[in-house]
Order: C-alpha cells, then sequence, then structure tokens
C-alpha cells in the first residue's frame, strides 16, 4: 500500500537493560517511547552537535550552585571543552563562593524537607531553598566579601558584566585555595575563559551589595565608588560570540542546551534577532541545535515554555533543521542532566581511549564525530578573545552603514 508523506516508519526496537553496557546504550535503547522518548531525542541531539564539533552554549536557571548540582555535573561539561559561554542569573554567581568563605569551609549547605516548618526555620535564622538551607550568617558573610572585592581599584570603572564575573572568579579561585574546598563554578570558568552572562544583573544580590556601596557614596559616607556596568557592550559581546559560531569557526554552525527559562534562556537566543533583525547583518542563523529541558507547559505562554519550531518564527532556531535538530522536554533538569552528561563524558572517554589505541588520524576516518568529542579540554577561551571579537562585529557594522542610517527615521505623531 503506498505511503503519504508523512508516513515515515521506524521501528521501535529496545535491548534488555541487563544487556546494555553504558548509560549511553541504556538511553539510546531503553526509552523507547512517550516521556523516555523524549530523554532519548535530547540525547541524541547533543550527542550529534557535540560529533559534528558544535561550540555548545549553556543558559540554566535554577539554584544549581546552592544545591552542589555545579560540582556534580555542570562543571564536568564545562571541563570538556565544547561550551563556549554560560548564560544563567545573578543568585547562580552569588551563592557559588558560599562554600569557601573563612567560616563556612566545612559546608554550609544542609537538607531540610521541602513541606517542614518554614517558620521555624525562620526563627532559627535558617533560609531554605526548596530542600537546601543555610544559616543567614552564610548570606551576611557572602556579602561581606563581595563588598569587600567590589571596593578594590580594578572594580572603579564601567566594565561588562562578563569581565565583573571573570574578575569574580580570579577572587573565588584564592578564596577557595585557600579554604582548600573544591573550585565552584564562576572559578571554573575563569580558568577556561569561558564568559558568564547574566541577562537580569539588577534581580541578584552580587548587584545588590554594589548598589549598597553607591547609596554608601551619595549618603556621603565613603570617598568614592565607581564601578557600572555597560549593559550595551555586553549584549555587544554576546553578539559578537554568536558572529564567531556562524563565521569564524568551523562547523560555522551552533548548538544550546537550555536548563530552565527565564532570562537565562531569552539571553543565550537573543543574539540572532540583535545581529540580523536590529544590527541587519547579512546571512545571520539562528542555531543549528536546540535541546532544552524546562518545567513549564508550552500552553503558559511564557518564553520559557516555548519549544524550538516557536523560535524558528523569530530567527533564534535554524529553520532548515529544527524538524531534526531540536527538542523541547518538559522536566525538571535536575533529575535528568547527571545521566545525560554522564553519557556524553563516557562516549568521550570511549574515544580517547581508541585514539590511544590506534591513533587520532585513523579513528578521525573511521569515525568522524570523534573529532567533535575530541576537541582540546581547553575549550575555545573566548573570554580572551573577545577584544578581537568585538573588533570584527564592528567591522561588519561599518559596512552595514547605509542599511543602519535608513532605520532610526519613522514618521511620529506629532506630540
Amino acid at each position: 500500500m503506498p505511503r503519504g508523506p508523512h508516513d515515515r516508519r521506524s521501528t521501535v526496537t529496545v535491548k534488555r537493560v541487563d544487556e546494555c553496557e553504558s548509560i549511553s546504550e541504556l538511553i539510546t535503547h531503553c526509552f523507547p517511547a512517550f516521556g523516555g522518548a523524549f530523554l532519548r531525542r535530547i540525547y541524541s541531539i547533543l550527542d550529534h552537535a557535540i560529533g559534528q564539533g558544535c561550540p555548545l552554549t549553556v543558559a540554566v536557571a535554577g539554584p544549581v550552585t546552592v544545591s552542589g548540582q555545579h560540582q556534580a555535573w555542570l562543571i564536568p561539561l564545562l571541563e570538556t571543552g565544547w561550551v563556549a559561554y554560560l548564560s544563567t542569573t545573578d543568585a547562580v554567581c552569588y551563592h557559588d563562593g558560599h562554600r569557601s568563605l573563612d567560616a563556612h569551609r566545612d559546608g554550609p549547605i544542609f537538607e531540610v524537607p521541602i513541606w517542614g516548618d518554614d517558620g521555624a526555620l525562620r526563627d532559627e535564622r535558617t533560609i531554605r531553598v526548596t530542600d537546601m538551607a543555610f544559616d543567614e550568617d552564610v548570606l551576611l558573610d557572602q556579602d561581606r566579601f563581595l563588598t569587600a572585592v567590589l571596593q578594590r581599584h580594578e572594580f572603579q570603572r564601567t566594565m561588562t558584566g562578563t569581565e565583573l564575573r571573570h574578575r569574580l572568579g580570579a577572587f573565588y579561585t584564592h578564596q577557595e585555595r585557600q579554604s582548600r574546598v573544591a573550585h565552584g563554578l564562576l572559578s571554573t570558568c575563569h580558568r577556561l575563559a569561558i564568559p558568564v552572562f547574566v541577562g537580569a544583573p539588577g534581580d541578584g544580590s552580587i548587584f545588590l551589595n554594589s548598589m549598597k556601596l553607591w547609596a554608601m557614596q551619595q549618603a556621603g559616607l565613603i570617598e568614592s565608588y565607581k564601578f557600572d556596568l555597560d549593559l550595551h557592550a555586553e549584549v555587544y559581546e554576546a553578539c559578537a560570540y554568536h558572529r564567531w559560531g556562524l563565521f569564524d569557526n568551523s562547523p560555522n554552525a551552533l548548538a544550546t542546551l537550555i536548563l530552565g527559562g527565564g532570562v537565562p534562556k531569552n539571553y543565550n537566543l537573543q543574539p540572532e534577532p540583535a545581529l540580523g533583525q536590529v544590527l541587519g547583518i547579512p546571512n545571520v542563523r539562528g542555531y543549528n541545535f536546540d535541546v532544552q529541558i524546562v518545567t513549564a507547559p508550552v500552553t503558559d505562554g511564557s518564553l520559557s515554555s516555548c519549544p524550538p519550531g516557536e523560535a524558528v518564527t523569530w530567527g533564534k532556531v535554524d529553520k532548515d533543521t529544527y524538524l531534526q535538530a531540536t527538542e523541547s522536554m518538559q522536566a525538571d533538569y535536575s533529575m535528568l542532566m547527571p545521566f545525560l552528561v554522564k553519557a556524553l563524558l563516557d562516549n568521550r572517554k570511549s574515544y580517547a581511549e581508541q585514539a590511544e589505541a590506534i591513533g587520532e588520524e585513523k579513528l578521525f576516518e573511521r569515525t568522524p564525530q570523534a573529532r567533535g568529542y575530541l576537541r582540546p579540554r581547553g575549550g575555545y577561551r573566548l573570554f580572551d578573545q573577545r577584544e578581537e571579537l568585538v573588533r570584527r562585529l564592528t567591522e561588519d557594522v561599518r559596512a552595514n552603514k547605509d542599511w543602519l542610517l535608513e532605520t532610526l527615521q519613522y514618521p511620529l505623531a506629532a506630540r
């Protein structure tokens, strides 16, 4: 019987779980349908994007540093060399410092019941984040630490948020070494020169501490405080990295991993419309691969919940690849990311062992995707290249002079 254009049958085949020797095999062969199939497709897309050598941008919302998830799976992902930059929240960067504070190096975070007595916790000066908790003194000490850092001479000027967090990562590094604790998120990003973007810097405690110093200067309590954020330059920097991924770096394609929604997700997706729609740079494309794990239902109409197909209509995701290379799963990413990252890292380990046995050249000829997996662990170090990449974008803007000047005119209604 003839089949219609949409009747592309894929036979369902599975393995017994006791036949699987790796998490990769388990995900690939033991999740045939329903919610499990979403997980399988997400893993398959990430595997393909990494194997193709696409730089990966990561957006993560939620208390990953309070909960220790950064040390469990996010930092191991960053240390692969696959990640170009990170988009997150001010709170993630703020809470990243707690474990290295002098008075709390033995472990400031502890578990509490989600449905416990919050009034009693308040009386005990205990602050809760879902099932994670810490003493209020942790926040007060973190505030004092940040205030001391922000008063340093190297912060007394206007800078981008990426520079702020890069410099803060250096201070976190020294504090972690002194306290002899595991390195955190910002210190890792500093070491790898991974830019860290925060789309809503005013919505978090790092900026609140900067506000304190600003207010003290306004009241005449301190002599001078000159730190400020240049949001224009920071957004422009994100655009320069997107341009780099599309035009300057093989395979001239980008992939994104979105965990949770909100501002981090939007910040990760906005460089394409900023470049193509607002700056008018020609031949700008969206992400070739888009994988997202969010809890928001698509019917709530929020950006958090919008699937890659909707992003295609904005140009944020490539219209020619989205049917095969995107997926959105409604789930709590904290339940899935340890398995996904472990499976991908196991793949890398397997390729590395094969390369050692037969040589990289023979491995890459036999298994081309091994090349993408075995990218240098040092990564792209985009923060170190930012001035040059911004310069290249500015050349493109200058070349687009006529189009840009034409956009400045609009027949405004009479006042």
